[in-house]
C-alpha cells in the first residue's frame, strides 16, 4: 500500500493543470516507488524499522512531487508517518483529527527564535506516559516553512521543539540559504534520536545518504556502487 507521502503526491498530480515533468532520465521516466531513474532504483533497499514516535508532515504545495523531497524518505522508514498538504486559507479536517488523537503528543519542530519562550522545549521528556511523540515537520523551502509556522493557528497549542545539532547539513541536492538549515529527513532523524528510536534514526540517516548518492550518480551518469560507504552503512543497519 502506498505510504502517506505517495498518496499525497498522487492527489497533487491529479489536481495539476499540466503534467509535472521531473528532470533527468529517459523522457523523464522515474520509479514510482523511489523517484529515481530505473537504472538507479533503490526500492529493494527500503528498510523496515519499528518506532515509538510518529511523524506528521505538513507539505508545501509542490513538495510531494519534487524528486528531491526527503519527507518521502521518512515515510519509507517510519510506518506512522502522516502527510498533509498545507494551505493558508483552509485546513484538512483529517489533519485536525490527527492532531487531536489522544494517543499522540504533537511537537512542532521549529527554531526557538520564532516561538514564544513559554512554548519552547528541547526534548520530549515531558511526553505523558500514555502518549507517543508526534513530530510535526514543516516540509518546504525555508521561506515556505516560516510562512507555515506563522499562519497555522491550529498549531499554536502545541509545544515547539527546538533542535540544536552540532553538525552541519550533509544534504547536497538542494541549496539552502545557510548551512545551519537541514533537510526534512535530517530533522526527522534527529527527532527520532530524541525519542530514543535510535535504530530508526540511524537507519533514516543512512537511507538518506544512499538516496543522495544514487541521485547524484544518476545525474552524473555513473553506475551504482554497492561497495561505497553509504551502501555499506545502510546494509549494516538493515
Amino acid at each position: 500500500m502506498p505510504h502517506a507521502v505517495a498518496r499525497l503526491r498522487t492527489a497533487r498530480l491529479a489536481r495539476s493543470a499540466k503534467p509535472f515533468l521531473a528532470r533527468g532520465g529517459p523522457k523523464g521516466i522515474r520509479c514510482s516507488g523511489c523517484r529515481l531513474i530505473p537504472s538507479h532504483c533503490m526500492c529493494a533497499l527500503r528498510p523496515v524499522v519499528s518506532t515509538h514516535a510518529g511523524m506528521c508532515l505538513l507539505m508545501a504545495d509542490i513538495e510531494p512531487i519534487k524528486p528531491s523531497n526527503t519527507g518521502w524518505l521518512i515515510a519509507d522508514v517510519v510506518a506512522d508517518t502522516f502527510a498533509f498538504g498545507w494551505a493558508r486559507t483552509e485546513v484538512d479536517p483529517a489533519l485536525l483529527a490527527q492532531l487531536s488523537d489522544p494517543q499522540w503528543q504533537p511537537y512542532v519542530v521549529f527554531p526557538n527564535t520564532f516561538a514564544e519562550p513559554s512554548r519552547v522545549v528541547s526534548d520530549v521528556a515531558s511526553t505523558p506516559p500514555h502518549r507517543r511523540p508526534l513530530f510535526i515537520l514543516l516540509d518546504g523551502t525555508w521561506d515556505e516553512a516560516r510562512k507555515m509556522f506563522r499562519k497555522s493557528p491550529y498549531l499554536d497549542r502545541f509545544p515547539v521543539l527546538s533542535l540544536h545539532p552540532e553538525q552541519l547539513s550533509r544534504y547536497t541536492l538542494r541549496r539552502s540559504q545557510t548551512e545551519a538549515h537541514f533537510c526534512t529527513a535530517e530533522v526527522g532523524a534527529m527527532c527520532l534520536d530524541l525519542a530514543h528510536d535510535t535504530q530508526a534514526s540511524q537507519t533514516l540517516d543512512a537511507y538518506l545518504d544512499v538516496y543522495t548518492t544514487r541521485y547524484l550518480q544518476a545525474k552524473q551518469q555513473r553506475p551504482v556502487d554497492l561497495t561505497d560507504g553509504a551502501h555499506v552503512r545502510l546494509q549494516e543497519l538493515r
